[in-house]
C-alpha cells in the first residue's frame, strides 16, 4: 500500500482532505493508497443526515468548531488535532470486503504494539470492549474509499458538546457516558501522537508518493463542492425552533421561527410583554431571509426596540433568539 503525503505542510480544512480522497480515487493509477490527517476541531456528519438534528451548530459557533458534510453515510463524527483520521482508497468495491480488510489491516497494526484490539461489527476497532475507531464507506466507479477515527486523544467536552445540548449539566453526563464507550490510544502505548503516526505508515505502507502542487490544485478544486452551501445542506426541510426566556422589567418571550438551511424564514413572538407598536413591520420583517447568528441578527435588527414592545432593548432579544 502507498502512503500518500503532501508537498506543503500548509495547514488544511477537513473539506480538503475528503477532497484528496476523491482525489486519489478519480486520478491515481489503481492500487491501494492510505494517509492520516489531523484538523482544527471540526464536526462532519454523514451524508445523509440533517445539520440541525446531529449538530449543536449553537455549541459550534461559540467554540469555533467548523462543521462539513461528507459524501459517505453513518452518524456525526468529532474530529481534533489531538486524534487522527485514516484515509484508505482502494479499487475493491465490495463494501464487506473492503471493510474486512481495512478493519483486520488497522486491528493488526494496533495488536503489533501489544494493543488488545479486537474488530467489532462491519465498521468498529475496540479495546477492552471500547471503541477506538469508527469508519464509514463509499464508492465510486470502481473506486471505494473508507475513512475513520483513531482515537489518540481528544476534547471530551467538545466531542459531546457539539453533538449534544449544551446545557452543563447534559454535557457533564454525556461526557461520563461516552467516556464509558470510547477508549483513546494514549492510555494503551508510551508512543507520543507523531511517533504512532510514524509506526502506522511503517506497518501499512510500502512506498510514499509526495503529491505535487499540480495536484494540490486538482484537490482544491475538487473541495470547492464540499464548500457549497447546496451540499453543506442538502435538501434540508424546513424545520421549527422555539426559543424561550424572560427579560426583566420586559416579559416573558416565547419565539417560533421556522427555519431552513440555517436561515430564519418565518418568525413569530408571543409573551406578556406590552405592544407599544406595529411588531411585524418594525421588527419581524427585519429577521426574515437572515441566518441565525448573533453577528446577523445584530446587524438586521434596528437599534431602537422600545417603541415596539415596551422597554425591550435590542441585546436581550438578540440574546434570547440565540440562547433562549
Amino acid at each position: 500500500m502507498k502512503h500518500l503525503t503532501l508537498c506543503s505542510n500548509t495547514e488544511r480544512r477537513l473539506t480538503f482532505y475528503l477532497a484528496m480522497e476523491e482525489y486519489a480515487a478519480r486520478h491515481l493509477p489503481a492500487d491501494d493508497y492510505f494517509f492520516m490527517w489531523q484538523v482544527e476541531p471540526t464536526v462532519i456528519f454523514g451524508r445523509n443526515q440533517l445539520i440541525q438534528s446531529e449538530v449543536n451548530l449553537d455549541y459550534c459557533r461559540e467554540h469555533n468548531i467548523q462543521t462539513y458534510r461528507r459524501k459517505s453515510g453513518g452518524g456525526c463524527v468529532y474530529a481534533d488535532k489531538t486524534n487522527i483520521m485514516f484515509s484508505y482508497i482502494t479499487p475493491d468495491d465490495n463494501v464487506s470486503l473492503t471493510f474486512g480488510k481495512y478493519i483486520d489491516m488497522v486491528t493488526l497494526m494496533l495488536q503489533g504494539l501489544g494493543i488488545p484490539a479486537v474488530a467489532s461489527g462491519r465498521n468498529d476497532i475496540m479495546i477492552d470492549g471500547k471503541k477506538v475507531s469508527g469508519n464509514a464507506f463509499y464508492h465510486i466507479p470502481g473506486r471505494s474509499i473508507v475513512h475513520g477515527t483513531m482515537l489518540y486523544d481528544t476534547n471530551m467536552q467538545n466531542m459531546v458538546g457539539a453533538i449534544t445540548p449544551s446545557n452543563d449539566k447534559l454535557v457533564s453526563k454525556g461526557i461520563q457516558s461516552v467516556r464509558q464507550h470510547i477508549t483513546l490510544l494514549k492510555d494503551y502505548i508510551s508512543l507520543n501522537i507523531e511517533e504512532f503516526k510514524e509506526h502506522v505508515v511503517k506497518s501499512l505502507c510500502t512506498s510514499t508518493i509526495v503529491l505535487d502542487e499540480e495536484a494540490i490544485k486538482e484537490i482544491e478544486h475538487i473541495e470547492e463542492e464540499y464548500l457549497t452551501t447546496e451540499f453543506i445542506y442538502g435538501n434540508n426541510p424546513r424545520y421549527n425552533i422555539v426559543r424561550k426566556g424572560r427579560i426583566n422589567g420586559v416579559g416573558d418571550f416565547m419565539v417560533n421561527l421556522e427555519m431552513k438551511n440555517d436561515v430564519i424564514k418565518d418568525i413569530d413572538i408571543k409573551g406578556d410583554f406590552f405592544l407599544v407598536g406595529d411588531i411585524a413591520n418594525q421588527l419581524l420583517t427585519h429577521l426574515q431571509g437572515i441566518p441565525l447568528t448573533r453577528e446577523a441578527i445584530e446587524k438586521a435588527l434596528p437599534e431602537q426596540l422600545d417603541n415596539v414592545i415596551l422597554g425591550l432593548k435590542r441585546d436581550d432579544l438578540t440574546e434570547i433568539l440565540i440562547n433562549g
